[in-house]
């Protein structure tokens, strides 16, 4: 596989993570309410390793082609965005506050954390166009190692660089407004209006012309 795949990949995919979006909005609402923000960021790469499976396994070939599995995913995925928007909204009041179970972190709210993760990054339409329209592109068809291998590669290397940045956003929110409450809570509304706008306009864009 040339480095030049990998280079163009690799800045394809920094690129589209620095765009703030579905997943920034989660990280950042993490970094404010929760004890620790890597729970959160897992579920996102969770949900990273779900979509590079499904496109090593040649689902996402099978999606492209069928612009009507597609639309269900991307409704799917937008409705999801939507509730996660609105339940996020509602408890911008905790915000600043650290949420701990009777488990300690890593009990049942840590667990809870790392579904929705995933489901934010599984079904995050921006995420979906990266794995199923544009990695495969970057592959080398005739290449010396096997595509299978490439495209993991290609998935483990945007995973990897995601979660670099997902930890620093959080970390940073937690750093810089866990001292400021107010600023918090107004944070974690804006994360929540965000996420629910964003799924809006994606289930308008979905409705038939």
């Amino acid at each position: 596989m040339a480095v030049s795949s990998i280079a163009a990949f690799f800045t394809v995919s920094f690129l589209l993570i620095l765009v703030p979006g579905a997943d920034w909005a989660y990280t950042i609402t993490a970094g404010l309410r929760d004890r620790s923000v890597v729970p959160a960021v897992g579920g996102l790469m969770l949900g990273y390793v779900g979509l590079t499976a499904v496109v090593v396994a040649g689902v996402a070939a099978v999606v492209a082609q069928t612009p009507g599995v597609l639309t269900a995913l991307t409704a799917l995925g937008a409705g999801y965005l939507v509730w996660l928007g609105v339940t996020t909204f509602a408890g911008a009041k905790d915000a600043g506050a650290p949420q701990v179970d009777e488990a300690g972190a890593e009990g049942p709210g840590a667990r809870s954390r790392v579904l929705k993760g995933a489901g934010v990054s599984g079904l995050n339409p921006k995420a979906l166009l990266l794995y199923v329209a544009l990695l495969p592109q970057f592959a080398d068809q005739h290449g010396h190692w096997p595509l299978a291998l490439q495209i993991g590669l290609l998935g483990l290397l945007h995973m990897c660089t995601a979660g670099a940045v997902y930890l620093g956003v959080g970390s940073l929110a937690r750093t810089v407004l866990r001292a400021r409450p107010t600023a918090a809570r107004v944070i974690t509304r804006l994360s929540g209006a965000v996420m629910v706008v964003l799924g809006a306009l994606l289930l308008v864009e979905q409705l038939p012309h």
